[in-house]
């Protein structure tokens, strides 16, 4: 999850919180979220946040004054672009940062929000900063 601030249209990221992919866990991962086919959903192309840890990360980060401005997530040689499986499991006011990981080698980063009517992403434009 990315934390920091929201102003209007820009989002500043102060912090990144790593969150656990059920995925690894196949019988926690059916169990919050049953599939008819389980192993067609592995760690490599889907990931499953436990919604506890969610939402204690989300009261943290109000209790210290912070947004939560959206999720980061790998394509594993894939490109950087949002899937469908992205568009259906996406909030339209969240940043999702989405790098494509080449043979093991981090490549394009982009950053997505999902339009309000839930049809497609807009592309965001991201600035790095050195402080």
């Amino acid at each position: 999850m990315m934390l920091g601030k929201a102003d209007g249209d820009e989002k500043t990221v102060t912090e990144i919180v790593a969150l656990k992919n059920l995925r690894h866990d196949p019988s926690r991962a059916q169990e919050l979220l049953p599939l008819g086919d389980p192993g067609r959903e592995t760690e490599k192309n889907r990931f499953l946040i436990d919604p506890l840890d969610q939402l204690r990360v989300e009261k943290e980060a109000r209790k210290r004054g912070l947004d939560v401005l959206g999720y980061y997530h790998s394509h594993p040689d894939h490109p950087a672009r949002p899937s469908n499986y992205d568009r259906d499991h996406a909030w339209p006011w969240y940043s999702y940062v989405i790098i494509a990981v080449e043979k093991g080698t981090p490549k394009e980063l982009t950053s997505w929000v999902l339009v309000e009517d839930r049809s497609a992403f807009d592309p965001e434009v991201v600035v790095h900063s050195s402080s």
